[in-house]
């Protein structure tokens, strides 16, 4: 019962960021969007990308198989705004967001509590043992603290 909870809690904190986005991209014009968070940071574009991009890397982490959109990682995980690498445009992005998001949710909440204990992709046999927070939940909870702080970035995009 107790970690049924935990991962129930857990979902609904990840989804919950989700959620505040999607509301968050309703109200963002594809041109607001464009548009720099502050003056020498990331574009709201770029952020989207990002956070669909590790989304999407959640896929092989959680073992649900293969990136949907592996184009994704070279330009918003391993590349910084203003690389000069070609982006998909906001369209794109926000359609990559959503497919994404709602694959990860069927696979998602297919799993069992003892599923979302244990190890994920990124680490070996012989580290899980010595450390076994190094699970699949915790890959959500870390997740989801890192869409937080990015959507509180997005969110200075919108017209007050």
């Amino acid at each position: 019962m107790t970690s049924d909870l935990f991962v129930k809690m857990s979902l609904s904190a990840w989804k919950t960021q989700n959620t505040r986005l999607d509301e968050l991209l309703a109200k963002l014009s594809d041109e607001q969007l464009m548009q720099p968070t502050a003056p020498g940071r990331n574009t709201g574009t770029y952020l989207l990308g990002h956070l669909t991009a590790v989304n999407d890397s959640l896929f092989k982490f959680l073992g649900f198989g293969e990136m949907m959109h592996p184009e994704l990682e070279d330009v918003f995980l391993r590349s910084p705004d203003g690389s000069g690498k070609t982006m998909p445009t906001v369209k794109q992005l926000r359609d990559y967001w959503s497919e994404v998001n709602t694959a990860l949710y069927i696979k998602m909440d297919a799993m069992t509590a003892a599923d979302w204990f244990a190890k994920h992709s990124a680490v070996s046999e012989e580290d899980f043992i010595k450390d076994p927070h190094r699970n699949k939940l915790n890959i959500i909870l870390n997740r989801t603290t890192h869409q937080g702080y990015h959507l509180g970035q997005i969110a200075y995009l919108v017209k007050k």
